[in-house]
């Protein structure tokens, strides 16, 4: 492995002028330094990684909190989607990512795990943000952003969930729709969310929201949502549309709905959520609300990174991704 030793040797210069020019010192000449920094590359020089961290007291690494109990995990789009545009993001500034993972045998908090591993800050991606230990990490002094969840001393950025409900809502109401069911998340703060602006954009039509068409079921799972569908289709009031909790769960949904002889649109109609690539391919195509991933991941770390770097100018804030409506085919 070349040194810097063997830099300076071979330029006829002390160790502490090759130092100089590869952090592109002022007091040398720019000609001094391109002419080190040219052997350097010729002879393959690599800084280390370790020497750099303790100069600039900085690792380089953020980690990432990715916790999603849900049957998706890293193979749901909507997520996946958010941790590429963190990573590309992330790279493009100098820093790399790295999962902050609990192990069965380790019993160190994320606080603790993120210190041991020397990181300049953290991402919570999805977890429990009622978790203590995710509590603790926010309130720390370690640089932390949260996707979807605020609190009052980290950087949140937001999916526009409860907006993009209501957008739903009024949007379906406007082609004439009153009846309108809602197969929901579980209890989460998502879902709690969305539930909010599904209220206020029934309210605002000026609709009544039945409580026997509001029925709870799992995100991203198509044999939950296809139960709960059964489940809400077993009277003889039935909506005239259905929203899911994700695309993913829509597709259960229509699949129970076929299997019990009804048609999409023709006979009852029906919404997701997200817009991830499926929702434009399958068909009929769906109606749903298009998420902006790309963003949550790329504000992510640009805010986090903002924070690292800029520690004296640090306020908290919130920052919303906005979406929008996929008018798609499944709404008659």
């Amino acid at each position: 492995m070349v040194k810097i030793k063997d830099i300076a040797e071979k330029c006829s210069t002390s160790i502490a002028t090759v130092s100089k020019a590869l952090h592109d010192s002022s007091e040398l000449s720019p000609e001094t330094i391109k002419r080190i920094k040219a052997e350097a590359e010729r002879m393959g020089y690599v800084p280390n990684a370790n020497a750099r961290a303790l100069k600039m007291k900085k690792s380089y690494s953020i980690g990432v909190i990715f916790s999603d109990p849900t049957a998706g995990g890293l193979r749901h789009e909507y997520f996946s989607a958010i941790l590429d545009s963190l990573k590309v993001e992330a790279e493009s500034l100098g820093y790399y990512i790295t999962f902050l993972s609990k192990t069965k045998n380790n019993n160190m908090t994320y606080l603790q795990l993120a210190n041991y591993h020397s990181m300049d800050g953290v991402i919570v991606v999805s977890e429990d943000f009622k978790n203590p230990e995710v509590i603790e990490l926010a309130n720390s002094s370690l640089p932390t952003v949260t996707i979807d969840y605020i609190y009052n001393s980290a950087t949140a950025i937001m999916s526009d969930n409860t907006d993009g409900t209501e957008k739903l809502v009024k949007y379906v109401a406007s082609l004439g729709h009153k009846k309108i069911a809602y197969i929901h998340g579980e209890n989460t703060d998502v879902t709690r969310k969305r539930l909010a602006g599904f209220y206020k954009g029934m309210e605002d039509m000026g609709l009544q929201v039945n409580s026997n068409y509001l029925i709870a079921a799992q995100f991203h799972d198509p044999k939950a949502s296809g139960r709960a569908t059964k489940a809400l289709l077993a009277t003889s009031d039935l909506p005239s549309v259905i929203f899911y909790p994700d695309d993913i769960s829509l597709l259960g949904g229509i699949t129970a709905l076929a299997q019990m002889g009804y048609r999409v649109p023709e006979d009852i109609s029906v919404v997701g959520y997200d817009g991830v690539e499926i929702s434009t391919l399958y068909r009929p195509s769906f109606t749903t609300y298009v998420q902006n991933s790309d963003a949550l991941g790329k504000e992510a770390a640009l805010n986090l990174i903002d924070r690292i770097e800029h520690p004296q100018t640090f306020i908290p804030k919130v920052v919303y991704a906005e979406g929008h409506i996929q008018k798609g085919e499944t709404v008659k």
